[in-house]
């Protein structure tokens, strides 16, 4: 077709191509034309036996197309009653792919293939007739003939909608279409409208409805009659499908709950007949229900109703008109204000009740059976369904399955290998799931709808069948790689035991019952099933004879052997027919045989019939079967070890005697392995003379698989563990232990993440949530019932079915105490958030109350009588509150729930929920509780008439409703932490809401459980979601702020870091700041020149100089060392002029050694100020108060002694050392370049720092006195950077090294710090350290290998001896990066390749190594018999090495595996980044780990856990900005990320991560609020985010710019932000909704640097507006703006322009800085290049500059306080420049490493921030 324009609005299709002329069209059998009374007009009826006889097709031609490109089918038919009809249409996608569509009355369920699909018909029936009572009963239509009652029907099929969800194909058009008997047709037609037929012409235009709008009437020679009066949904059926109705198992065409479009009707209530039970509590309704009466001379007062919103699945197209419903509403009586239900089923009423001061609302939601119609309180109209978009839960999906703890279900012989032996493939109920055995990694295969019990692969493991056990058996075929599903089809047997595929994939075989219980096999032809071809049966045959195990052989696809009990049978398919010969048994007639296998090997120059077949049997034979013959070869029978020795076992043999029976056999070509009910897998030779190999198990072994390169096997016990056994290295590793029964409850440790279980297995489990892996069980004969983990420490609590409650220490794996307080099933368990109480309640109805602060757990108080009786509230009856103030549980009757004291169990509040429904007959009990962790007024309360009710904690008042939650009974509901989510679950299914239930379509629906759901919660950190029922599974929540943002991903994460005293020590730090120049007596530090420019006053430019303070002359001199007074100042040194003649020799630079270990300094532009002058002692302005974050970059720079609780690390050139004891900090303060390590003496007195010295010229080391802060020496030896640092044992000798640079080792004595000895090696040495037990004994290690260094002392004199080791030839070319001594004769090292070396100390050789990690070792520590690896892969891990005891050292280095020396890997954890520092206690047991993203992490090794201790930025940090009320602040960075900390503690309180985008500024909303704070950032990409810190989210997205964004700031009264990009360009944009207001375009190409607003009424300045906002840009322009925002004002008011000569540097000019001066915001203070390094005061008022402050350097950043006339000023020379604004003094800090980018006073004055690079300072102001 040319075009589809002829085909709008509709095509008769009957009409377009005279159907009746047959010329376009043809007919077959028994078509013919008829009147139809009913219709009044003349219809096709099509008759026959069989359907595919008799029918209408067109197009005539099958090679032409029909061309009709109408998304909407839809065809007028009624079929005849008793019989059977069936439809085709074959429709093209525009891939070009043709695919028919087929559903008729005959399909018993859905079935697809890729051409395919096929959709049962559920034929509808009369109003009234038993034919509708039946199917309402049934909850669907009729399957099968239709009834005698069936009715004309109007079908309309969405096409598009088809294609697209079950084929995922775009809809191009249709082909042709084929009526099929038996039916009668008035007509076919197709349309892009969505046509209501019970709409009529003159009903549409009242209504609005038209063609545009997507929708209309339908057409009128498509129309059914309809008689004066009647309604046409009383006459006729309407069916649409995909409908949103309800469905069956399968996918099926059927009548859902038509909605009549009417409006709102007001009608009388009607009278309700209350049982007994109802008319008790008849009288209490009027309390929660009945609105106050209005007195006399009052208003009536009307409250709006929340919306309810109507889910119809009809209602797609319906829309609220607000205006119209506030209309109306006035004039609605409070007492009887009722509408008319949009779903009329019953014909009752619904009513509303609004009470004056309380709002309900009630909503509805579709189950899985049933629709919920809910009322819709005003005036509905169609609307376009194009133009209406529905609102829905997004992300969709909200929920994904990340993995499952689980194997087995129907069975556990099933476990397959892939072809690549990468991944086994296994049943976990009514999922299977596909693991990598390298990293534990899952993916699924879901669809089946019951327990799978039985797998098949084909030879090349690229198609997978699976079958589901019980009535309804379903095979499905996979494509195992895609991982979709290639076909369904139902069997003719139920209880499917046995599936085999042929290794082409041609044939599947199964094995089943049929309904007379007789064994049934079946062969399907699947030799086209990857290309879409169906699956067809190829034989089948019904036998008497048991089978266990069947399968197709892999040489023959119509050869197919079975083994049962007391046969093992040959089978061949041959012409259609399937036929099997016995193999004659003999003596061995009554064996029970288990499993089957074929030889293996290459069989190329004999006949297939030569293979040897295997089988085993619960007698323990091995049969050996000659398959040509089909007679037994050979018979062996594996007996039970004879017991000679106490512990000792001789060979198994295969005599006489009772035999251990084989569940399992698997053949290769190399040997036979066995699984046996004893627990064993064996290995055996192919003649079985002996086992060569085997693994014990806990339980009978079910299956056992060998690779396909027989160099793993692959076994599975019936108690549901499944691993492997590495047949070369003869390891064995386990893939999964699972619950071998219900599990009842668990309960997750969130910061540990375990996970503990308990099941009807009776075992307690702990799960790591990580690894999957089982790390402990508890057993028990008394059945645990519910679990429940303590909130912070390592113990969790269990009930048992006997009232026992025990309370277990996990860490100790030992019990803390156990309670006998109940006598009944324990049926709630829990801890109240703050972690002081632990409650209890059981099945007779007590509650008991616990001090879980105590170890003992001992009882408070116990209740009785208080909890309903039952056990179908296990596990979790009780409910505590997020504030651990209220319990919640439901008694002491099933109508009531009672919320009680936490602290005493003393009950608050009582509410009956029996009362809440009046119009039901039956009474309504609670089953779940549930509080809302962010609202704790709410709360939520699940009931027997599936809903959900909201009630308030406070009054006991019914808030909300949601009805129809699921099919069955809610069993469990949780409620997400910021109270956006709800969480249920019901029988399989588990549904995620929008807790506020104010969406279109409000949940979404996830299945996956064959078993109902026990308990359902979301994981501690809110980013997952446990589900246990049959299995335990592990959901991926993806609610996540980061998904609400489509262009780039933004990750929040809520970090609680521990808290910190960061106060400053008390004590002075005077005397410890050493400078390499010291001021001359005669030059003290002078007053900057300020100069006053009055032109009005003064007629003329002149200066004036203001002393209001005469600075105090000091002379403080630098002694020799660097430190402390002296009377005679230094001379000054004098230097010839060098020249470097041999280029040569200068070009050689030292190389960089290629390992991360060494260190290597940021890189910088800056250098120091030699003219810098800092403050005086006790005369600071300023004090250093905190300083935030850790160097990442340093290497060795963090420091832990144990004992004497010091912790020391660097952030730039400040060392930071804490107490642990105390807390208390101090900032030791003297070095001027980045600080490379740290070392600290054995008593903890002393700290050694070393950087880099000043101007690069040469390194520093300081030795401080940790007691009172000052330094004691300062070293300059090296000449470049130093690498390494450390402090012998005995504290008598000081090690230093340097880099790679100058790779010298100096040894100095501790107590004077002189140089005792130095050696030069070759290479860069990466690390050094002292013996433990040796004070004489050294070593150090690096490129050129190890180095043993002896210090030898000749009374006064010492010499270090050095001799080289190389590494071990056979580990290649390594460097080697750290090393640590073990006790006093070992020596470990570590190289950048992850091996691990073992030197001998006395023979200085290497003996032993191993491969302890796949990346570069860095952290390397020794304590006792433990060792301490960490590397840049992040893994932390920590082994066992007692074993090198033992080991002699031997002539040829050799492997831990081949010296079978066991040096056990006992526990690893992966951190943030590469390990850069390490220090541990004597036990290894804890120890603090710095890593390269600056974070400090607490581990301890006993319960596997790691803390954040101290965090920070590890890229440049672009800005900083305070809270109004400076309780928090925001920092940013180029690393995209935005992080929030609270003040005063500096603890970081949530980071907002944006990936690949850097954050260049931020800024705080104006308001004070707590809960309205928001924080405003700009990225690269030119966008802004807005994140709000009460709930932790991202609250929106804004797009103004198209390049990065360079400032942003809130308006001064917060109704607009202004933000400026690269380009120049200032966008106000709105943050209600996010819209850009205007764009500025006055600085348009040049990158804004500076905005900023202030509160200013703009009269005085001749403009209208009540806030003033400037913009400095980078050509040194100023624009001023007044502004009123809400009255959209903003003009400009001034504009600035500062000269300045040509700029010639290298590097880019200074920028242009502006700011209003807080207490006048009418001044401006400008800084940027220009004539003169100067700080301008322009006013507004005078138009001109009034005032300069001459500086010595260009300001990079400047900052005004509101207090004491203050201002910082940074610059690119590391100098922060406190200066009086009225008389010029100043003071110098150089307290930072590289120049200054940000500096920050608090909005108050109190406080100031610096920043260079990283490096985050907080100053405490005490003023000038």
């Amino acid at each position: 077709m040319a075009t589809k324009g002829w085909q709008h609005p509709y095509v008769n299709i009957f009409k377009h191509f005279r159907v009746e002329d047959w010329k376009k069209s043809a007919k077959e059998g028994d078509v013919s034309t008829c009147t139809n009374k009913t219709l009044r007009c003349s219809v096709f009826q099509i008759r026959g036996p069989v359907p595919a006889n008799s029918y209408i097709l067109m197009p005539k031609n099958c090679n032409q197309s029909l061309g009709l490109t109408g998304r909407y089918f839809y065809l007028l038919f009624r079929p005849t009653p008793g019989k059977y009809f069936v439809v085709h249409l074959d429709v093209s996608a525009e891939e070009g792919q043709v695919v028919r569509i087929s559903f008729s009355n005959m399909f018993k369920e859905f079935k697809a293939t890729a051409t395919w699909l096929q959709f049962p018909f559920l034929c509808g029936a009369a109003k009234d007739s038993v034919y509708e009572s039946t199917a309402k009963s049934a909850k669907h239509g009729l399957v099968g003939p239709a009834p005698t009652s069936v009715r004309w029907t109007c079908l309309m099929l969405d096409l598009q909608y088809t294609l697209s969800v079950y084929l995922s194909r775009c809809y191009s058009h249709l082909r042709s279409i084929k009526l099929c008997a038996n039916m009668a047709v008035k007509n076919i037609f197709t349309s892009d409208l969505l046509l209501d037929p019970g709409v009529s012409f003159s009903e549409a235009k009242l209504l609005g409805l038209s063609s545009s709008q997507g929708t209309g009437p339908m057409p009128r020679d498509m129309s059914f009659p309809v008689p004066k009066g009647a309604s046409w949904h009383d006459l006729y059926d309407y069916i649409r499908f995909p409908s949103e109705g309800t469905k069956l198992p399968f996918d099926s065409i059927q009548k859902g709950c038509v909605s009549k479009i009417r409006s709102p009707i007001r009608e009388e209530r009607h009278s309700i007949n209350l049982n007994k039970p109802v008319q008790d509590r008849v009288s209490l309704i009027q309390q929660i229900t009945t609105p106050r009466t209005l007195t006399r001379n009052q208003s009536p007062l009307v409250t709006k109703i929340p919306d309810l919103v109507s889910t119809h699945p009809k209602d797609d197209w319906l829309s609220h008109n607000d205006d119209q419903y506030q209309q109306d509403s006035a004039s609605f009586s409070l007492h009887h204000l009722k509408f008319k239900p949009s779903c009329d089923s019953d014909g009752r009423g619904v009513h509303v009740y609004v009470h004056p001061e309380d709002g309900f609302s009630k909503h509805g939601e579709e189950s899985e059976e049933e629709l919920v119609c809910t009322p819709v309180p005003h005036s509905v109209h169609l609307a376009s369904s194009k133009g209406t978009r529905k609102q829905k839960l997004l992300p969709d999906p909200i929920l994904r399955l990340n993995r499952i703890i689980g194997f087995g279900g129907a069975t556990t012989k099933y476990a397959l290998w892939t072809k690549s032996g990468d991944a086994v493939v296994y049943p976990c109920h009514a999922i299977i799931v596909s693991m990598k055995i390298s990293s534990n990694q899952q993916r699924f295969f879901i669809g089946h709808t019951d327990k799978v019990s039985a797998l098949a692969f084909n030879g090349n493991t690229t198609v997978l069948a699976s079958a589901q056990t019980g009535n309804h058996s379903v095979v499905r075929v996979w494509d195992y790689h895609k991982g979709n599903c290639l076909a369904m089809f139902r069997t003719h047997a139920h209880s499917l035991s046995c599936l085999s595929f042929s290794y082409s994939s041609g044939i599947l075989c199964g094995v089943g019952k049929d309904s007379h219980c007789k064994t049934m096999v079946v062969v399907w032809n699947t030799l086209n099933v990857s290309k879409g071809g169906e699956v067809t049966i190829l034989a089948k045959a019904h036998t008497d004879v048991d089978i266990h195990t069947m399968k197709v052989a892999f040489f023959d696809d119509t050869r197919i052997v079975s083994c049962g009990r007391d046969n093992v049978r040959l089978w061949r398919v041959r012409n259609g027919t399937l036929r099997s010969c016995p193999v004659n048994l003999g003596e061995y007639h009554s064996v029970d045989f288990t499993d089957v296998a074929f030889e293996e090997g290459n069989f190329s120059n004999h006949s297939h019939d030569d293979r040897t077949l295997y089988a085993s049997s619960r007698s323990g034979h091995i049969f050996e079967i000659d398959y040509s013959r089909v007679v037994i070869r050979n018979v062996r029978r594996l007996l039970p070890a004879q017991q000679q020795h106490a512990d000792r076992r001789e060979k198994l043999t295969f005599n006489t005697g009772p035999g251990i029976a084989i569940n399992s056999i698997s053949v290769s070509s190399s040997f036979c392995c066995t699984g046996s009910e004893d627990g064993f897998l064996r290995l055996w030779p192919l003649d079985f003379s002996a086992v060569f190999l085997e693994a014990e198990h806990e339980g009978p072994l079910s299956v056992v698989s060998v690779s396909s390169d027989s160099l793993q096997v692959l076994a599975g016990t019936s108690t549901g563990n499944l691993g492997y056994l590495d047949v070369s290295s003869r390891g064995y590793n386990t893939l999964m232990r699972s619950h071998t029964d219900t599990v009842l409850g668990f309960s997750v440790d969130g910061i540990r993440r375990h996970l503990t279980t308990a099941s009807s297995d009776g075992t307690v489990r702990i799960w790591n949530v990580d690894s999957l892996h089982q790390l402990y069980d508890f057993v028990s004969e008394e059945g645990p019932c519910s679990v429940a983990f303590h909130p912070s420490e390592q113990v969790f609590s269990c009930g048992f079915s006997s009232g026992i409650i025990r309370v277990f220490d996990i860490s100790g794996a030992k019990l803390l105490t156990e309670h006998r307080q109940h006598r009944g099933e324990v049926i709630g368990l829990a801890f109240s958030p703050d972690g002081e109480f632990m409650y209890s309640a059981d099945s007779q109805g007590s509650l008991a109350l616990y001090n879980a602060s105590d170890e003992d757990h001992n009882v408070i108080r116990v209740v009785c009588n208080a909890v309903a009786r039952g056990t179908e509230r296990t596990p979790d009856a009780l409910a505590v509150s997020s504030d651990s103030r209220c319990l919640a549980f439901v008694g002491p009757s099933e109508y009531i729930v009672t919320i009680a004291d936490s602290r005493s169990l003393d009950e608050l509040l009582h509410v009956d929920v029996s009362i809440l429904d009046v119009e039901s007959s039956r009474l309504d009990s609670a089953q779940k509780v549930c509080f809302s962790p962010a609202t704790t007024e709410h709360l939520l309360v699940a009931t027997s008439a599936n809903k959900i009710l909201w009630v308030s904690t406070k009054t006991g008042r019914l808030l909300r409703e949601v009805s129809k939650v699921h099919k069955h009974q809610c069993s469990s509901l949780a409620v997400s932490e910021d109270s956006r989510f709800l969480l249920t679950a019901g029988h399989n299914a588990v549904k995620v809401w929008d807790y506020n239930m104010q969406l279109h379509i409000n949940s979404q629906m996830f299945i996956g459980h064959s078993q109902p759901i026990r308990q359902v919660s979301f994981t501690p950190d809110q980013l997952g979601v446990v589900s246990v029922g049959d299995a335990i599974f592990l959901w991926d929540f993806l609610a996540h702020p980061a998904d609400s943002d489509s262009c780039s991903p933004l990750r929040l994460g809520c970090i609680s870091a521990p808290k910190s005293d960061a106060e400053v020590s008390g004590v002075q730090l005077s005397n410890g700041m050493p400078r390499q120049t010291a001021p001359l007596p005669f030059s003290p530090p002078q007053p900057l020149d300020v100069s006053t420019l009055d032109q009005v006053d003064q007629g003329v430019l002149g200066s004036l100089s203001i002393n209001d303070e005469t600075p105090t002359i000091s002379t403080t001199q630098v002694a020799a060392n660097g430190l402390g007074p002296s009377s005679e100042p230094r001379p000054a040194a004098s230097f010839l002029k060098v020249t470097e003649l041999d280029t040569e020799l200068k070009a050689r630079k030292p190389v960089r050694p290629d390992c991360y270990r060494h260190f290597i300094p940021h890189f910088k532009t800056s250098t120091t100020d030699p003219a810098a002058t800092a403050p005086l002692p006790g005369e600071e302005g300023i004090k250093l108060k905190a300083v935030i974050g850790y160097n990442g970059n340093g290497r060795g720079n963090m420091v832990w002694s144990p004992d004497q609780g010091l912790f020391a690390y660097s952030c730039g050139c400040v060392v930071v050392v804490e107490y642990l004891h105390t807390g208390s900090q101090r900032y030791l303060q003297g070095h001027s370049e980045e600080i490379s390590c740290l070392a600290v003496t054995n008593d903890a007195q002393t700290v050694a720092s070393a950087a880099g010295g000043t101007n690069s010229g040469g390194s520093l080391i300081c030795i401080w006195d940790v007691q009172n802060g000052t330094c004691r020496k300062t070293i300059s030896y090296h000449s470049s950077a130093v690498q390494s640092l450390a402090f012998s044992r005995d504290d008598h000798f000081f090690l230093s090294v340097g880099d790679f640079s100058d790779p010298e080792v100096a040894l100095w004595s501790s107590k004077t710090f002189q140089l005792l000895s130095s050696v030069s090696v070759s290479g860069p040495i990466n690390d050094a350290a002292f013996s433990p037990s040796a004070a004489s004994q050294l070593a150090c290690v690096g490129s050129q290998g190890a180095y043993f260094c002896f210090i030898h002392t000749h009374g006064s004199d010492v010499d270090l001896k050095v001799q080289r080791a190389k590494a071990p030839a056979e580990v290649g070319d390594v460097e080697q990066t750290a090393l640590c001594y073990h006790m006093d004769s070992f020596l470990f090292t570590a190289t950048n390749r992850g091996h691990v070396f073992v030197w001998d100390i006395n023979t200085q050789r290497c003996f032993m190594t191993w491969e302890a990690d796949e990346g570069e070792i860095g952290v390397l520590l020794c304590r006792g018999n433990r060792l301490l690896t960490g590397s840049n892969t992040r893994w932390l891990r920590l082994w066992e090495v007692e074993a090198m005891w033992g080991v002699k050292p031997q002539e040829k280095v050799c492997n831990v595996e081949d010296s079978g020396t066991m040096v056990v890997l006992e526990q690893e954890m992966m951190l943030d980044g590469t390990m850069v520092s390490a220090a541990f206690d004597n036990t290894m047991d804890m120890g603090i780990v710095g890593t390269t993203v600056g974070t400090l992490w607490y581990i301890n090794w006993s319960d596997n856990s790691s803390t954040r201790l101290v965090s920070g930025h590890n890229t440049k940090v672009n800005d900083v900005a305070f809270s109004s009320d400076e309780s928090h602040y925001a920092t940013c960075s180029e690393d995209g990320s935005v992080r929030v900390w609270s003040a005063p503690s500096n603890e970081l309180v949530v980071q907002f991560q944006v990936l690949n985008q850097a954050c260049g500024c931020v800024c705080w909303s104006p308001s004070s609020r707590k809960d309205s704070a928001c924080v405003a950032a700009g990225y690269s990409d030119g966008t802004l985010r807005i994140f709000r810190l009460a709930s932790s989210e991202m609250e929106m997205k804004l797009h103004p710019h198209h390049v990065a964004v360079t400032a942003v700031q809130y308006s001064a009264n917060g109704h607009v932000i202004l933000s400026a990009g690269k380009n120049g360009l200032v966008a106000v944009s709105s943050p209600v909704n996010g819209a850009t207001i205007r764009v500025i375009r006055d600085h348009k190409g040049v990158p804004i640097t500076t905005i900023q607003s202030a509160n200013e009424q703009c009269q005085k300045f001749g403009l209208e507006g009540n806030e003033m906002w400037l913009a400095a840009s980078a050509d040194r322009r100023v624009s001023v703006w007044a502004a009123d925002w809400l009255k959209d004002k903003c003009d400009l008011l001034d504009w600035l322009t500062f000269p300045a000569p040509a700029y010639f540097g290298d590097d880019s000019p200074p920028p242009s800085l502006a700011a209003f001066c807080p207490t006048d915001p009418g001044l401006i203070v400008y800084s940027g290049y220009g004539v003169e390094k100067e700080l301008s005061f322009y006013s507004l008022a005078k138009k001109q500059i009034i005032k300069k402050i001459a500086l010595p350097n260009w300001a990079t950043c400047f900052s005004l306080s509101c207090r004491s006339q203050l201002i910082a000023v940074g610059s690119k020379e590391r100098v922060l420049k406190l200066i009086k604004s009225t008389s010029g003094r100043f003071q110098d800090f150089t307290q930072h490493s590289d120049s200054l980018q940000t500096c920050h006073f608090s909005p108050s004055g109190t406080l100031l921030f610096s920043i260079a690079y990283n490096e985050i300072l907080l100053w405490e102001v005490e003023g000038l």
